[in-house]
């Protein structure tokens, strides 16, 4: 259990059916008319997995643990990896129902870390990839 502004948060409760969508510029994501749309729970899961992979560690004011150390032993140094790969595997592993991750794909692309994750839900449903 996590405190949140006096109240006890479950990282682990169970997932929203239904969520917003994010644009590749990680903005919201309008429909046709305008309004805001939703996405299944497969998408839902990606887009949770692939903003905590984008999350540096410390950013999240509520649990600073989360997000991967960018600052501390990323960005402008030459890390294994095998390090990068363990930390986003991690970070993937904290969204409930993750209950697999695997970094098939890791590169730089205008100085921005990107990939492909493949990972697998609790419930055993099928593959989701996961592009960041």
């Amino acid at each position: 259990m996590t405190r949140l502004g006096g109240f006890s948060v479950d990282q682990r409760a169970p997932r929203m059916a239904k969520t917003l969508p994010l644009t590749a510029d990680w903005d919201l994501q309008l429909d046709a008319a305008g309004n805001l749309s939703l996405i299944d729970l497969d998408a839902s899961l990606a887009q949770d997995v692939a903003s905590a992979i984008r999350t540096f560690l410390g950013e999240c004011w509520y649990d600073t643990t989360l997000g991967l150390p960018y600052f501390e032993a990323i960005l402008g140094q030459r890390p294994p990896r095998s390090l990068v790969v363990s930390k986003i595997q991690r970070e993937a592993l904290r969204i409930p129902d993750v209950a697999t991750a695997a970094v098939t794909l890791l590169g730089l692309k205008d100085r921005a870390l990107t990939g492909v994750l493949q990972i697998t839900r609790a419930s055993g449903a099928a593959p989701i990839t996961v592009t960041f």
